[in-house]
């Protein structure tokens, strides 16, 4: 009985422990912060075919912080970049990261 009730009193506190765990959420609240407006300079002369990726707000730190564009060398020939976006769900805004199409 003793042990039976310690193997019950052990299952309820793992599951209220994960549960907490579950709803802790260290994202943004709020939207980010209005896309800033960049000067894109030409490709390096040494990579013509190279494809911008533009700045982005990014979460770090408990705040939001502004991470300026960069050419980047394309995945393979043919390839063009989609810029990653913030997106807002239930329990905040989520960073959706850029990709090669």
């Amino acid at each position: 009985m003793k042990k039976e009730f310690l193997i019950a009193a052990s299952a309820l506190v793992l599951t209220i422990a994960t549960a907490q765990a579950q709803t802790h959420w260290n994202g943004p609240l709020g939207p980010p912060p209005p896309m800033r407006r960049e000067f894109i300079p030409p490709p390096p002369h040494a990579h013509p075919n190279w494809a911008w990726r533009g700045g982005y707000y990014r979460w770090s730190g408990g705040r939001y912080i502004w991470a300026p564009g960069a050419y980047m060398q394309p995945a393979r020939p043919g390839t063009r970049w989609q810029a990653g976006q913030w997106r807002q769900t239930p329990r905040g805004w989520v960073w959706g990261d850029g990709r090669w199409r």
